[in-house]
């Protein structure tokens, strides 16, 4: 099987495009630096030509909603041209747990849009929604910090290592496509404020996190079921993004779980 990962030189893009080497498939990792760039459609027909899948882990450089916005609408735009032009018969694409219900921020309308996008494209897909990676904790306090307080909410959420989400992303590659949604997240819950305490105190960073309910995440208020997984295991189901989510809940079905989890 042919299969191009765009994004596949990232975090979650090379981890995947060695699983699925490993595998035995012909995989491609498109990305700037290899030639592809979806923004502007460079290389990108070359790159998707006789493709069997296309699997997109890319994301905005920014959280600017704005420039997100250019860049989702941009990249959507080229890639389901190419996809139409080479044949593709799956497009997977990345996004977030949660995305319907952090509208208040630019960048998850942004990715909502795309979300419709490639719902809207013709294309056989499948979204995979994850939650928040355990390598983006120490960024998490970061964006949070005000001097030497990080600010953070007491809220839940169920991390997983970005090993576990390239192991979905590519299972999801070898499946039939979804027309839908597949949540996947970490085995436990933790509170924000107190795990990323742990990660500050593990690693001798003498900023000191204070928890507080209004804190934003991100710059977006959460509510303690954010971004936490709905389902708790695989679930097939649409995107809210797409559908309604009362309509999204009276679909939904259950699949394999993860054997990771």
């Amino acid at each position: 099987m042919r299969i191009v990962v765009i994004g596949g030189t990232g975090l979650i893009g090379s981890k995947t495009v060695l699983l699925l080497t490993q595998g035995g498939h012909d995989v491609f990792a498109a990305a700037p630096n290899t030639g592809v760039d979806t923004v502007t459609g460079a290389g990108l027909a070359e790159a998707l030509a006789g493709a069997d899948v296309v699997i997109d882990v890319s994301n905005s450089p920014t959280l600017d909603g704005e420039a997100a916005m250019t860049f989702f609408e941009a990249a959507g735009r080229n890639i389901a041209e190419a996809e139409k032009a080479g044949g593709v018969r799956h497009h997977i694409a990345l996004s977030v747990v949660g995305t319907d219900r952090l509208q208040a921020s630019g960048y998850f309308q942004a990715k909502c849009l795309q979300e419709r996008q490639i719902a809207s494209a013709g294309i056989p897909y499948t979204l995979i929604h994850a939650t928040q990676f355990f390598e983006f904790l120490r960024g998490i306090a970061d964006f949070s910090a005000q001097g030497h307080d990080v600010r953070l909410p007491p809220a839940h959420f169920q991390p997983m290592a970005a090993q576990d989400v390239a192991a979905a992303v590519a299972e999801a590659a070898l499946a039939e496509p979804a027309n839908g949604m597949i949540e996947v997240a970490g085995p436990e819950a933790f509170r924000i404020d107190e795990l990323i305490g742990r990660v500050l105190a593990f690693d001798r960073d003498p900023r000191r996190v204070i928890t507080d309910p209004t804190a934003p995440y991100f710059g977006v208020a959460i509510e303690d079921s954010t971004n936490s997984s709905e389902f708790g295991m695989k679930r097939v189901t649409r995107s809210p993004c797409v559908t309604p989510r009362r309509a999204s809940a009276a679909a939904s079905r259950s699949v394999r779980s993860s054997s990771s989890r």
